[in-house]
């Protein structure tokens, strides 16, 4: 660990994260189950979770949630004075945050008399600076970041198991055995963090490839947005489309980060950007 680099507001985030129901659990009345949590750091860092919970685990959504929050709010304090410096070190804080919502969830179940099962979720973490992005996966989904060529990278990607649509959860106690670490060092523009119900529209598959038609303009219209409250309501409109959810039935979460140099707001585009069905 050494010594956080970036300590001046040299550069600031724009973020937005939406978790909705899915077509199938729109029509089956069923809550949504998926969690997303962010938080930027000091010095210009960003971390972003997100969780899916198991549609056949009964307190799926709070497992999702806890997971997600407190390995957002275990980063953050891993990282409130120091940074990890190599490979090395971002995986093993990456690891200790990991147990540490590992346990979270634990005591949750604990709490309310029923096996973890019942609160069985995914998990992704992903922190991102203005060089480089580091991320831990269990389960499916992905976390992909955008270079300053616009170029994408997936950091992290869907992981299954030995048959179709066989996952292994965060509340597993074999867990550890089947996390997937991701590392990239570069400029950093943007990223993205998906669960499951946006694969088959972000990802080219089996190979994991993230489609530029999806990202690309999400990141863009992002990047030049000045309101985002408005942002984050049109990214929700934006999941909830006919045309996503007739091609999702799985719940779908979306979280995008922009990065920005600079301590001020950024400078509103000529007219005002707007989000078009990528998809």
């Amino acid at each position: 660990m050494g010594q956080t680099t970036e300590v001046a507001p040299k550069y600031h985030w724009h973020v937005v994260g939406v978790s909705a129901r899915g077509g199938a659990h729109f029509k089956q009345g069923t809550p949504c189950q998926d969690s997303h949590v962010w938080q930027a750091l000091p010095g210009g860092a960003v971390v972003v979770a997100v969780a899916d919970g198991a549609g056949s685990a009964a307190l799926s959504q709070l497992g999702s949630a806890r997971a997600a929050l407190a390995v957002v709010e275990w980063v953050a304090e891993l990282m409130q004075d120091e940074w990890p410096q190599t490979e090395a070190d971002w995986r093993a804080m990456l690891t200790a945050a990991l147990e540490t919502a590992h346990e979270s969830v634990l005591g949750a179940a604990k709490k309310r008399q029923v096996t973890p099962r019942e609160l069985a979720t995914t998990l992704i973490v992903m922190v991102a600076t203005p060089h480089l992005t580091a991320a831990a996966q269990v389960g499916d989904g992905a976390a992909i970041v955008m270079n300053d060529a616009e170029e994408l990278i997936a950091v992290t990607a869907p992981q299954s198991g030995e048959f179709v649509n066989e996952t292994l959860f965060f509340t597993s106690p074999d867990y550890l055995k089947a996390v997937q670490f991701g590392f990239w060092r570069g400029p950093v523009a943007g990223l993205g963090v998906i669960s499951d119900g946006l694969q088959l529209l972000a990802l080219k598959m089996p190979e994991a490839v993230p489609h530029a038609a999806f990202f690309t303009p999400l990141l863009q219209f992002l990047h030049g947005s000045e309101d985002l409250h408005d942002a984050e309501q049109q990214l929700r409109g934006f999941l909830a489309s006919d045309r996503i959810r007739e091609r999702a039935d799985d719940d779908l979460t979306l979280v995008l980060a922009a990065l920005h140099h600079g301590s001020g707001e950024p400078q509103p585009a000529a007219e005002a950007p707007t989000i078009e069905e990528s998809a």
